[in-house]
């Protein structure tokens, strides 16, 4: 499963190399809530986005993303257990719709591959987000993003930035 979603990445980003589109990387910081709340204290994330305009306000396009939860200490009985960090690579398709000349809002929809810890095998990913753009090349982002996993999801709410080339 892992091979054929990287074989379609490498394809998708190959066939957007030679159209015109907006190249974007984006870093985030988050806390994590609802079930990742009681054993992880933060978030950090990276995103890589490609993004062709559908029409003057729509556009859609390949992300890539890295998002790790950072494991807390959790005390059960007495006894004190570190919980290991947990690292996804979400491989999404996203939509950006410039509600305005400042504001934008958008969703990432895909999978996210589980890294570690070992068992972690990832599951469907979900990214809302809203932007309010600073200038023409850099937006502010307020997001949360979700990862489905056996047992629970892996849930975040952050801020973040995206500069675009």
């Amino acid at each position: 499963m892992r091979k054929l979603l990287l074989g379609v990445l490498i394809v998708a980003f190959g066939f957007t190399a030679n159209a015109q589109g907006d190249f974007k990387v984006g870093v985030n910081a988050g806390l994590p809530v609802g079930d990742a709340g009681d054993g992880y204290t933060f978030t950090l994330g990276l995103e890589v986005n490609y993004l062709f305009e559908v029409s003057d306000a729509f556009e859609v396009g390949p992300s890539v993303s890295y998002v790790s939860y950072f494991g807390d200490s959790v005390e059960i009985l007495g006894t004190s257990f570190d919980i290991d960090n947990a690292s996804f690579l979400p491989i999404a398709a996203a939509a950006r719709y410039a509600a305005s000349e400042s504001f934008t809002v958008g969703a990432d929809l895909g999978y996210a591959l589980g890294l570690s810890p070992d068992g972690n095998d990832g599951g469907f990913y979900y990214r809302p987000m809203v932007g309010y753009n600073l200038s023409e090349n850099f937006m502010l982002q307020a997001t949360y993003s979700g990862v489905s996993v056996d047992g629970g999801t892996f849930s975040s709410v952050g801020l973040g930035g995206v500069f675009g080339f």
